[in-house]
């Protein structure tokens, strides 16, 4: 398997697939790329993340630039120090969501979003075209713990919410952060929001004790806690903080893909707008039916969250993400961030006595299912040809892939970004219809 590129930057198996020379040359490419500046640095809690951020400030030390290093801060955390402080851009030693043995390099432009498609293939074929060179010496550098201090109280008192409201409620929260970046950062968001915090995970040592994605099927022992402690929500992050699941006041997940959509209900109760919400093509339909409570659009793009942030870019839109737990809020900067989402989720509970679990249930309930299929020796472009084909009388998108869309339901068929897999999405009214749905497809592919 060869080291994976794309619109989120690259990703590899360390000491196969992904190497310091690696991270080196990336640097290099993008010390070249970006405009005259300081440049960020930062990583998630992976236990070779502090080695190969060292590689990368070498590199950009030897290119003549000027380096902050943060080391381990959530990815929203760099974006938003790059916005705030007009850096010239950022590099975040993180594989997302992908398992431990994974690491890889996001970047970030100099407004503090990523980098879009065009912007990454030129990065990529400067990367090239370098020439090559012996590995740097792995000199240290001084870390700025002081930074990310500002992301915390900014979230805090974001005026899209009612901070005193939260804070009069004492709420109850567990934080499951999986060891992980935002360890330290997202409790004390909840603090400063006036919340008993009870931490599960919060030791950013690299070390993950549950699958690191924030799905139900990894969030047992965040229920098992917030039933033993009585606590009113549990919050869970992926190990680079971006992402955001609930878990209700009797322990159960709500469904990462809920994160946004409840979020979404609460901010436009208070926050009357006619701008869209604009999210990705994969994104739960319960979105689209929240919205029309309150006249809002919906503007669906293919997946990445660059391609989220550059449609709210064009259409002024000032609350988007992505179901997988990712909430953007053009207030704070425009990226998912899980220290955003808590406050937003927070709000939301604040504004009924009703518990988590009542909330969820007034939501428009649908049922999702999340498939995949190891690429091997299937094309993609073949395989989503052929599906296109034997559906040709149901509506499609053809911007990501292939979504087929009906009235009550949906499936959604493409190649990921970030792993050599076909992902296959679907959403129903019912359990039932949404297996049918993806049975039928894979019996196809």
């Amino acid at each position: 398997m060869d080291l994976i590129r794309g619109i989120s930057g690259i990703r590899g198996i360390v000491g196969l697939t992904l190497t310091a020379h690696d991270v080196e040359k990336y640097s290099f490419a993008f010390a070249k790329l970006q405009p005259k500046g300081t440049i960020l640095l930062a990583r998630d809690s992976r236990t070779h993340g502090r080695s190969l951020l060292l590689s990368a400030y070498n590199a950009l030390i030897t290119s003549g630039r000027e380096v902050i290093d943060c080391d381990i801060i959530p990815t929203p955390t760099a974006q938003f120090i790059v916005q705030q402080k007009n850096l010239a851009g950022a590099i975040v030693i993180t594989a997302s969501h992908n398992p431990s043995e994974w690491n890889g390099m996001k970047f970030v432009d100099n407004d503090g979003c990523f980098l879009d498609g065009d912007a990454n293939k030129t990065l990529f074929n400067i990367a090239d075209e370098l020439p090559d060179y012996p590995a740097l010496p792995q000199d240290d550098s001084t870390i700025d713990s002081h930074l990310p201090e500002e992301h915390i109280s900014h979230s805090a008192t974001l005026t899209t919410i009612n901070r005193e409201r939260i804070a009069s409620r004492k709420f109850k929260v567990v934080v499951d952060a999986v060891n992980g970046a935002a360890s330290i950062l997202l409790p004390e968001v909840l603090r400063q929001l006036g919340c008993e915090v009870i931490p599960l995970y919060c030791k950013p040592d690299g070390q993950f004790p549950r699958g690191t994605e924030p799905l139900p099927i990894n969030l047992k022992d965040l229920g098992d806690l917030v039933r033993k402690h009585g606590a009113d929500v549990g919050f869970a992050t992926d190990p680079d903080g971006d992402r955001l699941a609930v878990v209700d006041e009797q322990g159960n997940p709500l469904g990462e893909e809920y994160t946004l959509t409840i979020c979404a209900d609460g901010f436009l109760t208070e926050n009357p707008s006619q701008k869209p919400i604009v999210t990705n093509l994969s994104t739960t339909m319960a979105l689209d039916r929240v919205a029309e409570k309150y006249d809002v659009p919906v503007i669906r793009t293919a997946v990445g969250e660059i391609n989220v942030v550059n449609a709210m870019k064009a259409h002024q839109s000032v609350l988007g993400g992505e179901g997988n737990g990712g909430v953007i809020l053009a207030e704070s900067h425009l990226g998912r961030d899980s220290l955003v989402g808590v406050a937003l989720f927070l709000n939301r509970m604040s504004q009924t006595t009703d518990p988590v679990s009542t909330i969820f249930k007034s939501m428009p309930q649908f049922t999702m299912v999340k498939d995949k299929i190891q690429l091997g020796d299937i094309n993609p472009d073949q395989v989503i040809e052929k599906i296109s084909k034997q559906f040709g009388d149901v509506e499609q998108d053809h911007q990501d892939g292939l979504k087929l869309i009906w009235q009550d339901r949906w499936v959604h068929i493409r190649k990921s970004n970030t792993e050599p897999i076909v992902r296959i999405y679907a959403e129903a009214e019912t359990a039932k219809d949404v297996q049918l749905l993806v049975g039928e497809i894979k019996k196809l592919v």
